[in-house]
């Protein structure tokens, strides 16, 4: 089978580069042919689509990549298999998406968010995202450890908790620093490190991150990193971490928390979303509750989500576009996690293996071409 894989490319060091990279990767070591292209509209893209004419276009994206990723290769009789996530709900498109043969979304919570914004589901499988398990693994190098503690300025008794994101809010860095002040009245040597991706949001966010800090008396606590990280430097720096932290707000997936899963690190999170299908609660990781439902009973509508033009949506119900983990549940996982080495340990191999079980790229990449080559009738 000849696949179009349509995502940025070449590859970026952002999850859904990354995403589309180890797709094309998997399928080729399956025997099978896969074509990078991105997925804007280019000569290189249009000579792909009208004269190699593959038999499939996977596509890496969202619902708002309908224009490039499905209705173009529709244009030139390909058949088009997005890969989606999705950013809290769906706009439009919802006609073009029932009109797939097969689709896929990086989780079940995904799937349910196009469900509940009108889309007919019948045809839509959920696919988590696979990563590289012999890149991301456990390095036992003490040198190294020690030298990222020493950039940073940690020193060797401090346990370090880690959260990473485009920007670390939406991470749930804020709920994390507020249970990290209550955990400080019991358990002193710890620092929170806070690495985003330089931009203006996180640069805004960040402000409001290092004055909730000051508030809360951890700011000396608190390490910031606003830097461009390649995902083999994001080994390294992972395995120097104790614990990875990110109860997120808003996550269809969470490949970070799964790679520092496959770093052997224990990983606290949210119970809701993709880390609710992918931490194994009390095993690989602790999961807190749900606080909070940021719901929006309206929302502005542009043209560039599908719409004819700029207008004021209503919804007929709620609609929830984030959540809050739940403070408490954060304070008491951190110090369990904290205080004890040996739970810390056993958490980290159980992540290992779970993760290599589950979330090698290769295997996703295997059931994507098994799934489409029967859904599709293909060789």
């Amino acid at each position: 089978m000849k696949s179009l894989i349509l995502y940025a490319y070449p590859p970026e060091s952002d999850g859904q580069s990354l995403q589309g990279d180890f797709l094309r990767r998997g399928i080729i070591e399956a025997g099978e042919e896969a074509i990078p292209c991105h997925f804007k509209e280019s000569y290189q893209k249009e000579f792909y689509l009208k004269y190699v004419k593959p038999e499939v276009a996977f596509s890496i994206g969202f619902w708002g990549n309908v224009p490039d990723v499905i209705r173009e290769p529709l244009k030139h009789g390909v058949r088009p298999v997005p890969w989606f996530n999705a950013d809290g709900w769906v706009a439009n498109y919802q006609k073009e998406f029932n009109d797939l043969d097969l689709m896929f979304t990086t989780s079940s919570w995904v799937r349910d968010i196009y469900k509940r914004d009108g889309t007919d589901v019948s045809k839509i499988i959920p696919m988590h995202i696979g990563i590289d398990t012999g890149m991301f693994r456990p390095l036992n190098d003490i040198n190294s450890n020690n030298q990222i503690r020493k950039m940073l300025g940690i020193n060797e008794t401090d346990k370090i908790i880690m959260t990473i994101g485009g920007d670390t809010t939406s991470k749930g860095s804020q709920e994390m620093m507020k249970a990290l002040a209550e955990v400080n009245k019991e358990f002193k040597n710890w620092k929170y490190i806070c690495k985003s991706w330089p931009s203006e949001c996180a640069e805004e966010w960040r402000e409001k991150e290092i004055e909730l800090a000051k508030e809360l008396g951890i700011i000396d606590n608190m390490v910031f990193i606003e830097d461009e990280f390649t995902p083999e430097f994001m080994v390294p720096l992972l395995n120097a971490a104790d614990i990875y932290a990110a109860p997120s707000r808003i996550e269809g997936f969470g490949m970070i928390q799964v790679e520092a899963m496959a770093c052997g690190k224990p990983v606290i999170s949210i119970n809701k979303m993709g880390p609710g299908e992918t931490i194994l609660h009390n095993k690989t990781g602790l999961l807190a509750e749900v606080a909070e439902e940021v719901q929006l009973s309206e929302e502005w509508a542009f043209k560039h989500m599908g719409f004819t033009k700029k207008h004021l949506v209503k919804f007929d119900h709620p609609k929830t576009f984030a959540y809050r983990a739940d403070v408490n549940d954060l304070r008491e996982h951190t110090l369990k996690l904290l205080s004890d080495d040996a739970l810390r340990e056993t958490m980290g191999n159980n992540a290992r293996e779970h993760v290599v079980k589950n979330f090698d790229y290769r295997d996703i990449a295997k059931k994507m071409l098994d799934i489409t080559k029967e859904k599709l009738n293909l060789e």
